[in-house]
């Protein structure tokens, strides 16, 4: 395996990110890595927890003969710009800047070139995958089925049950309800027309939140035909795992979906009830091995595509 830095030219900016490369020679089969949402960085990591999502992918499809390209957000690490600034849809213009840029190396195969996003990156991949029919196939890990709206309400009816008896006794007594305050807060978001937003005291990067509560990924689900992989675990607090049949539903190609025993949205498998706070412990240890499994023989067993994909772009 073999890394080198590379700079990818978005608009008037440049993302910092790293191309992965197997040892040989090639050409590879090559995929585009996505991360899940806020400042995270080409390894899928966020200041206060490193999750290592992407690095790891990036390591196990080296190993089985595939190219990845992962890059810096806007604002974060070494890419220039503010990511609260970002919205939904310039995430996926500069992934579509990054797919351009990796189908232009003369290492790759072209005809087998994947999209792979994991949460909001999920959400990405699939905006961007209804843009570019030449793929050879898509992999949607923690991926949604309903609006993004639909998504946080139903975070926030899942998650409340895991809080510690002691803040659930508070909220009890204080007649809080968590869905109704969240629900308030996407109103507010909504009247919004500014970037950023100052949202309870704190800055929120606010055209994000209106532009992912408005989309519904089903519609560019309808537009894709290329061969879908879309995994979910049994203990995935922030999407739902019904959400596997709306994919499979939606699209319009072909869909094989993977359910995972214990796995969490960190993509590591939890033995106990599934809590935010057990986030930190989970990331401790390794992706997990299942999933990279099923990620890896996926993508190494689709066959080439058959529109060549345009290295002038």
């Amino acid at each position: 395996m073999q890394e080198r830095q590379v700079a990818v030219a978005s608009g008037v900016q440049s993302l910092a990110g790293t191309w992965c490369t197997p040892s040989d020679g090639g050409p590879h089969p090559a995929a585009l890595l996505l991360p899940g949402s806020g400042p995270l960085d080409r390894d899928g990591n966020h200041r206060r927890m490193r999750l290592g999502v992407s690095q790891q992918l990036a390591h196990a499809l080296a190993a089985v003969g595939v190219a990845t390209l992962r890059f810096d957000k806007r604002g974060v690490g070494q890419s220039p710009g503010d990511w609260r600034a970002a919205g939904l849809f310039d995430n996926v213009d500069d992934a579509e800047a990054a797919l351009a840029w990796l189908t232009r190396q003369p290492d790759v195969e072209g005809e087998r070139v994947f999209l792979i996003g994991h949460s909001e990156g999920a959400v990405v991949a699939t905006a961007l995958a209804a843009r570019r029919p030449e793929l050879a196939g898509l992999v949607l890990l923690c991926g949604a089925a309903r609006t993004g709206e639909q998504v946080l309400l139903w975070q926030a009816e899942r998650i409340v049950p895991t809080l510690p008896l002691p803040v659930r006794a508070v909220l009890g007594l204080l007649r809080a309800d968590p869905v109704a305050k969240v629900a308030a807060n996407h109103r507010k978001v909504k009247a919004t027309t500014t970037d950023v937003a100052r949202l309870n005291g704190l800055k929120t990067n606010a055209r994000w939140f209106r532009e992912y509560m408005a989309y519904d990924p089903t519609d560019d689900l309808a537009k894709v035909e290329a061969p879908i992989l879309a995994v979910t675990g049994t203990k995935d607090l922030q999407v739902s795992p019904d959400d596997l049949a709306g994919i499979a539903a939606a699209a319009s190609g072909p869909v094989t979906t993977r359910l995972i025993e214990d796995m969490t949205h960190t993509l590591r498998r939890q033995s106990q009830p599934p809590s935010l706070r057990r986030y930190r412990s989970e990331v401790q240890r390794p992706v997990d091995r299942e999933l990279l499994d099923v990620l890896t023989g996926w993508v190494t067993s689709q066959p080439p595509h058959p529109v060549l994909t345009d290295r002038t772009a």
